[in-house]
This record gives C-alpha cells, structure tokens and sequence, in this order.
C-alpha cells in the first residue's frame, strides 16, 4: 500500500458517518487499505450494523473477545447453506452448496468427525516424513538470481500436493485441486477466473465427475485412509446427496488449499517487510516455532465468517433480529489492542502467538489447523537450511475478495 493511498484510506475511515461504513467491499482487501476502517469499528462499534452493504444490510463483530462470544452462540447464530452460509455474499437460493462447515449440530458434528481422523496426531506423524521430502524437493528446484512468482512456484506448489494425498488424488492432476479452488471462492466478474455463477456450476459438475470415480472405486473397498474414503464409509456421509458430496469437497479443497497456501506467501512478505525479524530468525531458527502461528495471525487467509439469526437476539447491547446477517471479522479481531499486545506489528518471537482466531473458535474451528502449522513449520526450517533470504522485489498481486484474504502473486528472488 503507497503511502498516498494510506493516507487517503485513513482519512476516509475517519470522515466517513459510521452508519456507513461498510467494510464488505472486496477492493479493500484487494488494495490492502481495510486496517484503517477495522480500528475505527473496534474503537467506536465492536457491533456495527450496516444498512447499505455491498452485499446487503448486515451486522459486522469487530472484537476478539465479541466474536468469541458470537461463535459460541451457534444455537442462535447458524451456519446453515439454506440461510445463506459462512459467507457475507449470497449465492442464489438454488446453488448453495450444503457441507458441514455450513450446517448446524448434530449434522455438523457427525460430518466433521468423519473426515477428523486425517488429521489426527497419529496420521500426522506418518506425513510429517512426506512433507519434509516434499518441501526438500521444492526448495532444490528453485532457480536462483531470476525472478519468479513464490506463489506459484511453492505456495500452490506444496499444498497441492499435499491435498492430493490427503484425497488420494493423481499427483500429475493435483493442479486442478487449485484452480477448483479458486473458482470456489471466487466473485463472478468480468475477466476473473470465473464471470458468471452457471460457469461456477460447470466447473462444479466437472470437479464432481472427477471425484464420483474415486467414490465408486473406494465405497466398494476395504476403508482407506484418505479423506474420499472416510466419507464413503461414514454413516454420516455414506448416502450424502451428490450436491452435498459436492460441497463437503470444495469445503475439504478450499480449506486445505487457501490457509496453508497464503500463510506460505504471507511469510515471505511480512519477513521482508519486517528485516529486523527476519535477522532474528536467521540467528535462531529455532524461533519457526513460534514464528508459524504468527504468520497466520498477521495473514488471516480467511477474512470472515457469516452467520445468520433464527431467533432475536441481545447481543453486546444490539438487538440482532431473526434473519439478520452477522458476520464476525476474524481479520479484525486479530488486530484487537484489546487482546493482543502490539496488534498491527509482525513479532515472530510472540509470548503467545497461538492466540489468533485465523482457526476459527468453539464448534466450527478449523480441522486442518494442525496440519497447517505443520506444512509451514516444516517449509520454514528447509528454507532456513538453504538461503541466507529470499527477496521480495516487486509489489504483491492480492485477491479480489472479501471472503479469502489472499495473494496471487509476489515476485521473489534469491541471491546465488
């Protein structure tokens, strides 16, 4: 962000009537100009109600500890595709796509504990070996003194790979698993990767026609370990519709692609924008540890969740009314003076850097955080063995999103 546009941002934070604020506006993300208008909300309404969003009227949680207690509230707050989701956007009624993290308990509970023991300590020891193998290989194939996207050459690179493995997918199609994913999150527009919500559902049939195999493959085999056939032998994804199947998968894609995928980007950003950290981290590597979760703080690949109200609710002295939008800003609560010391400052050597809400909290907390932390633990200390740095040498390309905080592209170069 120029310092122009930094200037013009807070000013425009600050001016604006805070009845409209409206903080659903993809191009903040997108320019990076959103810390600005997320203080101002903390500072005057942790609870904000905006009329005129570009998505609608809805409510926005701002604070660390008022979106603790909204996740809590999921008896009243729901997550139900039908009602509209986890996002601020809308799809149409016809094509929202039902998947657990979109679902209320119990339903929510069994579907999630199907696919749970992918990540469980046990699993992940196995692919901890993997991952580094993976991440060795990666790293020795980088060019050096030559320009070129990180994003695409390890981000994406890693966690595809990752995530076909954990589907028991073709490695030589694990690309597909990205742009699937991207087409998920993405909003129709002109000249994006998708423009129109029916190329969305094309996109989705054709994801689906790949998958139907692997089910029909693994429904009639002994129960594997990867995630196709933990859902194929669950009870309570065995008979899912084939839409539902479909939207547990892009929930599993989407999830297991986007965090991990920009927390891997981000890392390389904030360590140049921040030198006096990075030397920290080349005296003592051993500081990956608690660098990790900070990373994924001070990049919160997803920006927020959404809820909707089935029932009028008081929260923090508002009256929230059954049908409402409410969507928690974890992108904000991050950022919370409140809760975290120094918010808006990259501290790689926190005393308690796990106390972020990237993840998520109560029922709906990521099932992959684990695994996250892993893959970047792991790429850290194999980075760390090889290059004095890696230098950014160009301004980041990021996502036109208000759902995915993310970066497309950031041109990287590491010295011979």
């Amino acid at each position: 962000m120029s310092a122009l546009a930094s200037t013009h941002h807070a000013e425009l934070a600050a001016t604006t009537p805070l009845e409209e604020l409206d903080v659903s506006d993809p191009a903040l993300y997108r320019d990076d100009v959103w810390q600005p208008y997320f203080a101002r909300l903390r500072r005057e309404a942790p609870v904000h109600h905006c009329r005129n969003g570009m998505f609608g009227p809805y409510w926005s949680i701002s604070t660390y500890k008022e979106i603790v207690q909204a996740e809590l509230l999921h008896k009243v707050l729901s997550s139900e595709s039908a009602l509209g989701g986890i996002s601020i956007r809308d799809r149409p009624a016809d094509l929202r796509l039902p998947m657990f993290i979109a679902m209320d308990p119990p339903r929510h509970d069994e579907q999630r504990r199907a696919v749970q023991p992918i990540v469980a300590p046990a699993n992940l020891a196995k692919l901890e070996h993997l991952i580094r193998e993976r991440a060795c290989r990666i790293l020795d194939e980088l060019p050096r003194n030559e320009t070129f996207n990180w994003v695409d050459k390890v981000s994406v690179e890693l966690t595809v790979q990752m995530l076909a493995t954990l589907f028991d997918f073709p490695q030589e199609e694990r690309r597909k698993l990205s742009y699937w994913s991207d087409c998920a999150t993405a909003l129709p527009m002109p000249g994006g990767i998708i423009e129109t919500e029916e190329q969305r559902e094309a996109v989705f049939a054709e994801m689906l026609a790949s998958f139907m195999g692997l089910w029909n493959a693994r429904v009639n085999a002994e129960p594997g370990n990867d995630l196709i056939s933990m859902l194929a032998h669950a009870p309570a994804t065995r008979h899912m519709s084939p839409r539902e199947f479909m939207g547990n998968l892009v929930l599993l894609i989407v999830g297991g692609n986007d965090t991990t995928r920009n927390s891997i980007t981000g890392g390389v950003l904030f360590l140049n924008q921040n030198p006096e950290e990075y030397a920290k981290l080349r005296a003592n590597p051993a500081l990956v540890e608690s660098m990790v979760p900070e990373i994924i703080r001070y990049q919160t690949p997803i920006a927020h969740m959404r809820r909707t109200a089935i029932a009028d609710v008081e929260f923090a002295g508002h009256t929230i009314r059954e049908g409402d939008k409410v969507v928690m800003w974890y992108i904000s609560g991050n950022r919370d003076e409140a809760a975290i010391e120094q918010p808006d400052r990259f501290i790689i050597d926190r005393k308690r850097p796990r106390q972020h809400l990237s993840f998520g909290f109560g029922i709906h907390r990521c099932v992959g955080n684990r695994l996250a932390e892993l893959q970047l633990t792991i790429l850290w200390q194999e980075i760390l063995k090889r290059f004095d740095r890696i230098e950014v040498v160009g301004p980041e390309k990021r996502v036109h999103s208000t759902f995915i905080h993310g970066i497309t592209e950031l041109p990287v170069r590491i010295p011979a």
